[in-house]
């Protein structure tokens, strides 16, 4: 593969490691995929001053996802080149601003927007800005991401920080508060008092979901595959907790619902939970989906599709809008759940602890 900046990095099993001395003139840190499964603490060339619509980054933490984890099993669905930066999702401190820059200064804390999109299409126009069509990739998965110290980013890709939000908090909105913010109330409509049922609600998007379901009254159903999470759950408020690994799920909601069945589905994890979540449903409930982790195939019986009205929604990301919502609710008391955070150099052990389902709630790293 094509090389991009230059970078000195050593092996350690596994996770490259390099004895490093900065210079915070000249390099910096940067965790790069070399290859696919192989991460490397290199020294690139630190960035060049922003351009005039730009803003110069100092990244404070970086949010892991499942997007980090299919960047780094090679599953990219595009030409990348190494070594690539990684990270998606990050809270940052503005340290320079291009000449044409005002709405922005240095101090300022911002959460990047990880999708370089055009901003001149019909649906960028519209705010719509997970459906650019003219998109150059995500920063993290198909080019360089935020887990470096210093990177240069779009002005208008950024959305300032709440005072009384954390770093921590804020690094958990590009891609994780934001989507859930985006699935249930741009996407699912959801209203209080609803029900809703929320697969895998010890993951980070889950464990987000049935905190934000709870604070506007909502009723909630989880999924979880253990006792200990299960009790983590019901911390969070939700209302019924199902061990998927001891009862069938889309049973035990018709029960509790009366044969009914819920209002909305959050549905991210694909093949295994699918048809269960279309029997879980009430008439005329909504289903939304933005994963497939356990696999990316489902049937579905289009008969029932129609005569039950479901309306089925695919989300992917979330507009600009949706992080500002997000971390405008973060500030109101509804935070995400904070599973482990970790250091740069141990970015490896905290893929693996994703990969494994161990987690509950998000992974983070500090640079």
């Amino acid at each position: 593969m094509s090389r991009g900046l230059p970078c000195r990095a050593s092996v350690l099993t596994g996770l490259i490691a390099t004895d490093r001395t900065q210079n915070a003139m000249s390099t910096i840190r940067a965790l790069q995929l070399i290859a696919d499964r192989q991460v490397a603490l290199s020294e690139p060339d630190a960035p060049p001053p922003p351009a005039a619509d730009e803003v110069q980054l100092r990244v404070h933490t970086v949010g892991l996802n499942h997007i980090d984890v299919w960047g780094f099993r090679g599953m990219a669905f595009a030409k990348r080149l190494y070594p690539l930066t990684v990270g998606a999702e990050s809270a940052c401190e503005v340290v320079a601003t291009g000449a044409n820059v005002t709405a922005l200064a240095p101090g300022d804390r911002v959460v990047p927007y990880s999708a370089l999109t055009c901003g001149t299409c019909r649906a960028c126009r519209r705010g719509m800005d997970n459906l650019c069509e003219n998109v150059a990739g995500v920063r993290g998965f198909h080019v360089s991401g935020f887990a470096q110290d210093l990177t240069n980013h779009p002005a208008r890709l950024c959305v300032k920080i709440p005072q009384s939000v954390d770093w921590h908090d804020a690094a958990c909105v590009a891609v994780a508060y934001g989507t859930v913010e985006h699935m249930l109330f741009d996407n699912a409509r959801l209203e209080p008092g609803e029900w809703l049922l929320v697969h895998a609600g010890g993951s980070g998007i889950g464990s987000i979901a049935i905190r934000i379901a709870k604070s506007i009254g909502c009723t909630v159903i989880t999924t979880v595959g253990s006792a200990e999470k299960a009790e983590k759950a019901r911390a969070l408020g939700a209302d019924h907790v199902i061990n998927y690994r001891e009862e069938r799920f889309e049973g035990v909601v018709r029960k509790l619902t009366g044969k009914k069945g819920v209002d909305v589905v959050f549905e991210h994890t694909g093949a295994d939970t699918w048809a269960g979540s279309l029997l879980s449903m009430k008439r005329g409930g909504r289903l939304v989906t933005c994963g497939a982790t356990s696999g990316p195939i489902g049937n579905l019986n289009l008969m029932q599709l129609f005569q039950q009205q479901y309306r089925i929604t695919g989300s992917f990301g979330a507009p600009m809008s949706a992080l500002a919502r997000g971390l405008d609710r973060i500030a109101s008391g509804v935070r995400p759940v904070i599973d482990t955070v970790y250091t740069l150099a141990d970015f490896r052990a905290g893929i693996d602890r994703l990969e494994s389902r161990d987690v509950f709630g998000k992974i983070l790293i500090d640079l």
